[in-house]
């Protein structure tokens, strides 16, 4: 990629435009539209920048492009904002002078993406950190939040703000941002209840509604269809381009980077969606009988909403839009308010209330980026301001007279700074200061600000006088008193030169503006800069209990009434702008004029006569001429020097003198005209662009020259490098090659000598080999023969030891036979007496081995349940049969019981203990068997509900359960919780976990059940014990088995107590207080279940029906 080195090089066009020639509005205009078709869209004009719109993507913001810009002088490269950036900034750091940049330009002339790249730029470039990159991030994520709120769609522009931004950037002495501050001049509140066709309300509306998560809306009370607000417009609802869901997203992570809590964010909502609410409340005329017409709200739902969402009472809101009070002194008046002034006061409402909250957003950011330190800031200011308003067809209202005022004001110090900053720079480089002819629109000005006889100060007198007011009346006041002013027109005045002048209608005024003549409609003046809203409403507001409300509206305090007539909208407006004024005199200025190119919001488009109204109304032409009217160009000497210097043989190729000198020496020998330049102390001043441009000529003309020679240079310099280097090549080839031919005579004789020396050392090893091998046979010869000798004389030998041994053997075994006739025949009488009684024993014995043998394939499994045992083989092993049989069953059950855990044990003892109780006792006994004992059926300790009641049961609970405490007085059951600890039950409300009654053990008797399938029993207690003066205990429950086991082991498990008495019997007595009742259980089910049902016969019989069983 070219890297430009200079201003001047390579320029599409021209890229300053003081170097313009020849100067007139037409050659502007063609200046821009070239570089704006070959996407320049950067021209100077001197140290300001003129930015166009591209309505499109360029790539020229890249990090690159950061880089590229950063610490280089203003005119080194091609024009850019960044320029502009990086000056401002190291003017700042370097010599700790405050900025401020001006942004100026009409709506969707890229105002705001221009103060985002200034400001992204400054961000780039200064120091890092983590609290500096987290001030850097808040103040870049300020942005989204105030463009959320404060822009909107127009018919010129997507992301028109509809507010002007003034952010002072305060940075140390390093140069790294430490915080800021914005300002916010003059939000268009009106759009709130009103938008031209066309154009929508502010972002944030229809942000919420489609970003918003169900809740969120359901929360707000708002439903997703545009269409059902009154308060935004349809026809442009959805933009191209927009995506509101995601931008909602974006502004909700950015509130929360700038610092905003959840709650606040919350809040903030609340208020966007009570704006939409007032919206929506409509009003009927209702008469009374002093013949008046009262108004009353129509449907009252979306005011009961939104009283909901502020905290207001319904009945408070609804007066005041029906009522409104005037206090004077000591008195008060009510009046009633027609539908029309209903109307008023709600779109009033509306509007503050939205203003207030956008006033209350910026000061709440100001809060979250604030400089934390006390000391000494160096402040960088950007101004981002709404340019000058000329609607073509008239349609210009109080709006556009207050920015068009602020924009004459900056046009006012534009040119005074500009003045002063070229008069300086003359003083500073000692060239003699002439005065410059230009308009000075301090006549304008005062036509609108003069405190006497000034517009804004005649609309003043006119809203706060008494009688009837009107904005004819307001009209008549500038007929008569600014006629003979020279920029103010109008049908009606005194001046007869306006009377036929059918382009002024009767209800207008016309203001010759510095950029043109304006015609402003006087409709609405009047209650634009009264902006009343009445005191009924501002006292309801104060009242509602959401938290803003107070701080949005303090005058609404009944304690503090000030009956004092509240500013007017545009004397706060001039304050403003003139505290603004005194603020950018105290900083060194820098200009960014925005222009788009057309009205289209299209790329590669450029209309000329919209670009020529905006240079017009911009002042650039003016602008252009102030710079030029002394000297048009400036450059210090040594860069000139360096530029130009080819242009002379003294300074060329280097001069070694001051650079001063060296561009005298090169001017006069340029014969360059002494009138058209002027010596500075550090530069050189050029007065007319053609001097400039003549210099340009030579010095490309020369250049031309210049590289004529160098590739001669070039092209010899390169035939004698090449031929050097062949010459060099053909030496070191010839040396190689001679090396090559020596080192191969070198191996060939080498080879040849090793082969003769291989072949007479074998010859004279194989003499040595044949020789060892002659003396080693006649050895192993010697040898062989000795062994063969030895091996006859040995064999020999051991025949003789072999005969002599068979002999010996011989004799044994024919003694050992002779031995045995002589036994045989001294024991035969003896042997058939003893044989049957031995064969018997031996067959016995064999019987025995394949009985135990075969219990080894036989034997059952190891379940203890398993009945099964092999058949009985013989009967003489009937009791061997039986007693192994037992004695496998016990062995099968220690093992059985030896993998059991401590818990499983306790269960299968409580289970053992239930069927010593009621096995063959209890009909419900048998299914009880197989339901394990759980004990804790409500999950007491985990369960939050009963966290009460496990607090005042302070030991552990051994059974918790549902059961039905029976009412004598009916038979009815009553749920209570039942709870069984180690020293006593409790009996505690289901609903509430409120102990009802808790009975320690040893005041219980005996526990009374029956002998059905029912779920009855009662707890006997102790006469005369405390737990007992209620009577005794008759209660219902289904794990009746495993509460009275429990109850009966915790008791005997206990020292120093004898067992607990459990009576089963159909029939027993229960001490109901001072009465002894029988209860009596029967067999026959109830009609309508097949649960045991309980019924009072008498006052002193319960009969309980048990159901059969099946």
């Amino acid at each position: 990629m070219e890297v430009k080195t200079s201003l001047l090089d390579n320029m599409i066009g021209v890229g300053d435009m003081v170097l313009l020639e020849p100067l007139n509005e037409d050659s502007f205009i063609e200046n821009l539209r070239k570089r704006f078709d070959h996407n320049e869209i950067y021209t100077y004009i001197g140290s300001v920048v003129i930015s166009m719109n591209p309505y499109r993507s360029l790539p020229i913001f890249t990090p690159e492009k950061v880089e590229e810009y950063r610490n280089r002088n203003f005119y080194e490269l091609s024009p850019h904002i960044y320029a502009l950036a990086d000056e401002a900034y190291r003017s700042l750091r370097d010599q700790d002078k405050d900025q401020c940049i001006l942004i100026t330009g009409e709506s969707g002339a890229g105002k705001t993406e221009a103060s985002k790249l200034v400001m992204s730029y400054v961000a780039a470039v200064c120091g890092r950190g983590q609290e500096v990159n987290k001030v850097k991030e808040q103040l870049l994520q300020s942005n989204p939040v105030l463009e959320a709120f404060g822009n909107a769609k127009t018919v010129r522009n997507d992301n028109s703000s509809r507010f002007g931004k003034y952010m002072d950037i305060e940075f140390d002495f390093k140069g790294d941002p430490l915080g800021g501050v914005i300002s916010n001049y003059l939000l268009e509140k009106s759009r709130v209840c009103k938008q031209p066709r066309g154009e929508r309300n502010f972002h944030i509306f229809y942000q919420l509604l489609s970003g918003a998560s169900g809740d969120t809306l359901t929360k707000l009370k708002l439903d997703r269809d545009f269409s059902k607000y009154n308060y935004l417009s349809l026809d442009s609802a959805t933009v191209n381009g927009l995506d509101d869901a995601a931008s909602f997203r974006t502004v909700r992570n950015a509130m929360q980077i700038v610092g905003f809590m959840e709650d606040e964010v919350q809040l903030v909502l609340e208020l966007v969606a009570a704006v939409l609410k007032l919206g929506n409340i409509e009003f009927k005329p209702e008469s009374r009988v002093n013949g008046f017409d009262e108004s009353r709200v129509k449907d009252k739902n979306d005011l009961k909403e939104m009283c909901e969402l502020l905290g207001i009472e319904q009945s408070v809101l609804e007066r005041a839009f029906s009522y409104r009070t005037v206090e004077a002194k000591m008195e008060k008046v009510s009046t009633t308010l027609n539908v029309a002034q209903a109307y008023y006061a709600r779109d009033a409402l509306a509007k503050n209330l939205y203003s207030r909250l956008f006033s209350w957003l910026v000061t709440r950011i100001n809060e979250s980026i604030k400089a934390q330190a006390k000391t000494r800031h160096k402040v960088m200011g950007v101004l981002d301001i709404y340019g000058f308003e000329i609607f073509e067809d008239g349609d210009n209202s109080f709006e556009q007279f207050i920015i068009n005022y602020c924009n004459e004001k900056l046009q006012q110090i534009f040119i005074e700074l500009t003045l002063r900053e070229e008069q300086e720079e003359y003083v500073r480089e000692g060239i003699e200061w002439t005065n410059i002819e230009y308009f000075n629109n301090a006549i304008i000005c005062d036509l609108i600000e003069n405190n006497q006889n000034g517009i804004l100060a005649m609309l003043d007198e006119e809203c706060l006088r008494p009688g009837t007011v009107t904005d004819d009346t307001f009209l008549d006041k500038l007929n008569t008193i600014c006629a003979e002013h020279q920029h103010f027109e109008s049908r009606l005045s005194k001046n007869s030169k306006f009377l036929t002048d059918h382009s002024l209608p009767h209800s207008c005024f016309r203001i010759q503006h510095y950029a043109g003549k304006v015609l402003y409609r006087v409709e609405g003046f009047v209650d634009k800069n009264n902006d009343l809203l009445y005191r009924d409403l501002s006292q309801a507001m104060y009242k509602a209990t959401h938290s803003l409300m107070r701080q949005l509206f303090p005058e609404g305090n009944p304690a503090k009434v000030n009956l004092k007539r509240p500013p007017t909208a545009g004397f706060q407006f001039k304050a403003s702008v003139g505290g603004l004024m005194r603020n950018l005199q105290t900083k060194n200025p820098n200009y960014i004029r925005c222009i788009k190119p057309n009205d289209k919001k299209a790329a590669h488009i450029f209309t000329d006569s919209l670009v020529c109204h905006q240079v017009r109304y911009l002042g650039l032409m003016e602008n252009v001429r102030v710079r030029r009217a002394g000297y048009a160009f400036r450059q210090p000497y040594e860069p000139c020097l360096e530029r130009y210097k080819m242009l002379c043989k003294q300074t060329w190729p280097h001069w070694r003198g001051p650079a001063r000198d060296g561009v005298e020496v090169l001017l006069t020998d340029c014969s360059v005209p002494a009138e058209e330049f002027a010596y500075g102390r550090s530069k050189i001043f050029i007065r007319n662009p053609r001097t400039l441009f003549t210099l340009e000529e030579r010095r490309r003309a020369c250049l031309e020259d210049l590289a004529t020679l160098i590739q001669k240079i070039y092209r010899g310099w390169k035939c004698r490098t090449h031929f050097l280097l062949l010459k060099k090549s053909q030496v070191v080839v010839a040396a190689w090659y001679r090396r090559y031919a020596q080192q191969k005579k070198y191996v060939k004789i080498k080879s040849a000598t090793l082969v003769m020396q291989s072949f007479t050392r074998g010859w004279k090893a194989r003499k040595i080999l044949r020789q060892l091998k002659y003396e080693k046979r006649c050895k192993e010869a010697v040898t062989t023969i000795a062994a063969y000798w030895h091996g006859t004389q040995a064999r020999r030998e051991l025949r003789c030891l072999k005969e002599e041994a068979r002999r010996k053997h011989a004799v044994a075994v024919i003694w050992a036979y002779w031995r045995g006739l002589q036994v045989r025949r001294e024991y035969r009488k003896f042997f058939r007496a003893n044989a049957g009684k031995k064969i018997y024993c031996f067959i016995i014995q064999r019987i025995m081995q394949k009985y135990f043998l075969g219990l080894k394939t036989t034997v059952p499994s190891m379940s203890p349940i398993d009945n099964t045992w092999s058949a009985q083989p013989y009967s003489f092993l009937e009791g061997a049969h039986t007693e192994l049989r037992r004695i496998f069953h016990l062995w099968r059950c220690k093992k059985h019981r030896g993998q059991f855990t401590e818990e499983k044990k306790a269960v299968y003892e409580e289970k053992l203990e239930a069927s010593e109780i009621f096995k063959n006792k209890k009909a419900l006994y048998p299914s009880s068997v197989s339901q394990p004992f759980k004990g804790d059926y409500l999950e007491i300790h985990k369960n939050p509900k009963y966290q009460k009641l496990n607090s005042a049961v302070e030991e552990k609970v051994l059974l918790a359960d549902v059961v039905n405490k029976i009412n004598r007085a009916n038979g009815k059951g009553s749920p209570r919780l039942f709870l069984l600890t180690k020293n006593n039950f409790v009996l505690a409300d289901q609903k509430t976990g409120q102990v009802k009654a808790s009975v320690p053990l040893p005041d219980l008797t005996s526990v009374s059940v029956s002998t059905q399938s029912d779920g009855f029993f009662a707890l006997k207690l102790k006469e005369g014990s405390a737990s007992a003066a209620k009577g005794d205990f008759l209660l219902n429950s289904e794990h009746l088995i495993e509460i009275i086991t429990k109850l009966h082991r915790t008791w005997t498990t206990a020292a120093d107590k004898d067992q607990i008495n459990i009576d089963i019997s159909d029939e027993f007595l229960v001490q109901f207080k001072q009465d002894k009742v029988c209860v009596k259980f029967i067999q026959g089910g109830p009609k309508n279940g097949t649960s045991a049902a309980c019924k009072r016969k008498n006052n002193r019989l319960l009969e309980v029906s048990v159901p059969s069983s099946p």
